[in-house]
């Protein structure tokens, strides 16, 4: 909703130019109350959908399916690079095109983010992989490092995590294009042996150095806020918690790419209970991940025993060959010396004429970037450099799980190679076409929970059970199923019953249906919980304004006024809500006809006005108040202002209809009566005040 439906930087009325000044969801990015994600492309792509096609979804989601398209095309062109063409290829590009994982981003409007950042990340690594094919023979090589930079530039601009593309670029450039090992890299370096490859290392150095630096000048040079529930695990006093928590994270985000069983639309609150002790058996998960990792990332920095493999003849399955490649990558495109003119790639299930292929990137190689794919994108979201706004997002982990089907498609090819029976190797084909066919089923089945709001937050029940209750409370609300909402906010309460959000929801509704006492009770709880919460004071208000009680009414108000909006996550929303508290409080002072007052705390509700914020009742009361002081200059100037905002408003109309009967303007004052009639035929007042005008 935030980012969308109540965003003004997607109304053809807002300068498109705030678009870069703003956040994702509108708010000014050097707010306090900013959630300081800067993402400014993705809301020029809504903009541009909001312009052809308003508020229809489909346009929406067909966007988003279309950049999946693409990036699944990319994405599975890049894997040629590394596997060469072949069934090794199509299984990376099936994996990622089919992977439950990727749900949230394509489904949900806001996971465009994470598509558009995925989109120019790889355009980013295509033109530095042309880079190095062509660096030292071509002068076009530096155009395709200054087209790499822009494309990790315009990443950043979709998501945030855009911008590591460039350290990905450099793993690709060390370990897969030059394949350096560890020790080779320190006497490479020492020896000034490859300047162009440290060169191209140095650009992309300072130019991710660059980007992140006017990110975070752009940003005001401060972190972001969140509250509570976004982010138990950050707010813990216990250090021993926070970092227990932050290091199983991981190992829960791995999870939910191995076996993506149960998903769900928010993991925030106590979705995931905070590791408090060592005893506590989730951290075998971690030490298991963590050792599993390094064990992985050693071997595939060590590389293979026997250093010949990359300049003599190596032997696999008993045959010799000598094209270069390590024995685990070289049977995907090896050409074997056999009597018949014809060459057998068994992996890919073709036959061709024995020619001499490029040499593609060994095993240990494609380890590396895939690691490298797996991690580095993913470290903004670990809480390393700073805390973040979430416990688990699914949608944050569309880049990395690239990382993580190459390192299945070669853990795989692996395996395929190493087998020494037909029926071993089919087993393992079979397998890995059955967890495609999986995945796919998968994906499917959550689609479904994404078709609609109930479906998705039901779907979520027994992940984050008081987000998910809360949620379908507004939902069942908005179906009119009154007591289910009831019982569903309550739900959500039962689970964690310090939300302000939920308490002033159930407030509201039971508010609506003329329960008042208990309405007030909720309200209140609300404002216990959140002491900010502007929109609960308004309601504690009127309902008091409403019951007679206009001195608690008046000191309600006036509070809620006084409420700044600083380190707020909706500042648009406080706005509005003290901008209606001022409203409310200059119709109280106005009917005890205390009309300077009115007046004063009016002018005030203007001044805090936000740009959303309908003023048409405002600016009639404004009006109404100088009329009773008998200033009709005045008192016509906002009458005008109020059909100005918003021309349809039946007061406006009635009451400039009276000022102009009163100023002898009788034929005029007639249209607008009439217009006032006219807009609703069945409001008897309408009829009333043309009656009075009559007999005048």
């Amino acid at each position: 909703s935030r980012a969308i439906k109540t965003n003004q930087d997607l109304l053809p009325e807002t300068p498109w130019i705030h678009i870069f000044y703003n956040d994702f969801w509108g708010t000014l990015l050097t707010h306090s109350g900013s959630h300081k994600s800067y993402r400014p492309l993705c809301t020029l792509s809504f903009r541009i959908n909001h312009a052809v096609g308003g508020m229809d979804p489909w346009g929406y989601h067909l966007v988003n399916v279309l950049l999946h398209a693409a990036v699944t095309g990319l994405f599975t062109n890049f894997s040629r690079i590394l596997f060469g063409d072949g069934y090794w290829t199509l299984i990376a590009g099936l994996l990622f095109a089919s992977h439950p994982i990727h749900t949230e981003a394509v489904a949900g409007i806001v996971g465009r983010a994470d598509i558009g950042a995925c989109l120019f990340f790889l355009l980013s690594l295509m033109c530095y992989v042309k880079h190095c094919s062509t660096r030292g023979s071509s002068p076009s090589t530096w155009g395709w490092i200054l087209g790499a930079g822009l494309c990790a530039g315009c990443s950043m601009l979709w998501k945030e995590q855009g911008v590591t593309v460039l350290a990905i670029s450099a793993v690709y450039d060390v370990f897969v294009f030059h394949r350096l090992k560890m020790h080779q890299i320190i006497s490479t370096l020492y020896k000034r042996k490859n300047l162009t490859l440290f060169f191209s290392i140095g650009v992309l150095t300072s130019w991710g150095t660059a980007l992140l630096g006017v990110r975070l000048y752009w940003m005001g040079n401060k972190p972001p806020s969140f509250s509570n529930s976004d982010n138990p695990a950050a707010d813990s006093d216990s250090f021993l918690t926070r970092t227990l928590t932050f290091f199983y994270l991981p190992t829960k985000n791995l999870w939910l790419l191995l076996c993506p069983d149960t998903l769900s639309f928010d993991w925030s609150m106590d979705a995931v209970p905070l590791l408090k002790a060592v005893s506590d058996w989730r951290n075998l998960h971690t030490v298991a991940f963590y050792a599993g990792l390094l064990l992985l990332a050693y071997f595939s920095l060590k590389g293979s025993s026997n250093e010949r493999e990359y300049n003599s003849k190596t032997v696999t399955n008993g045959k010799q060959n000598a094209n270069g490649h390590s024995c685990h990558s070289e049977l995907d495109y090896k050409t074997l010396e056999v009597k018949s003119s014809f060459a057998s790639k068994e992996e890919n299930g073709i036959k061709k004429h024995e020619i001499k292929k490029p040499q593609l990137p060994s095993t240990e190689n494609i380890v590396i970037l895939s690691l490298s794919l797996l991690i580095v994108p993913f470290v903004p979201a670990t809480n390393l450099f700073f805390y973040v706004g979430f416990v688990i997002a699914e949608r944050v982990l569309y880049v990395p799980s690239m990382g993580f089907c190459l390192l299945v498609t070669v853990g795989v090819r692996a395996l395929y190679v190493k087998a020494q029976k037909r029926f071993l190797k089919n087993l393992v084909f079979c397998s890995t076409a059955a967890l495609i066919v999986f995945y796919g089923l998968k994906t499917i089945v959550r689609n479904g929970d994404w078709q609609n709001e109930e479906m998705l937050y039901r779907s979520g029940i027994k992940v984050n059970p008081a987000k998910a209750w809360g949620n379908l409370g507004n939902v069942l609300k908005s179906q009119s199923k009154i007591s289910e909402a009831e019982s569903a906010y309550r739900n959500a309460l039962y689970y964690r019953s310090n939300m302000a959000d939920m308490l002033y929801n159930l407030g509201l509704l039971l508010q609506e249906n003329s329960r008042f006492s208990e309405a007030l009770h909720y309200y209140k709880l609300a404002i216990g919980s959140r002491p900010t919460l502007a929109s609960a004071y308004l309601n504690t208000g009127i309902i008091l304004m409403n019951q007679g009680k206009i001195e608690e009414a008046r000191r309600t108000f006036v509070k809620c006024s006084e409420i700044p909006d600083e380190n707020l996550k909706d500042p648009h929303a406080h706005k509005s809500s003290v901008t209606s508290c001022l409203y409310n409080l200059g119709k109280l002072f106005h009917e005890q006809g205390h009309y300077e007052d009115a007046l004063m705390v009016y002018k005030e509700a203007i001044q805090k006005m936000p740009r959303q914020f309908a003023p048409q009742s405002l600016y009639n009361m404004i009006g109404e108040a100088y009329m009773r002081m008998s200033r009709l200059p005045e008192a016509e100037h906002w009458y005008v202002e109020s059909l100005r905002s918003k021309s349809d408003h039946i007061p406006a109309h009635l009451t400039y209809g009276k000022l102009l009967a009163l100023t002898g303007r009788k034929s005029e004052a007639e249209k607008y009566f009439m217009k006032a009639i006219q807009l609703d035929p069945a409001k008897g007042n309408c009829y009333m005040h043309y009656g009075r005008f009559q007999i005048d």
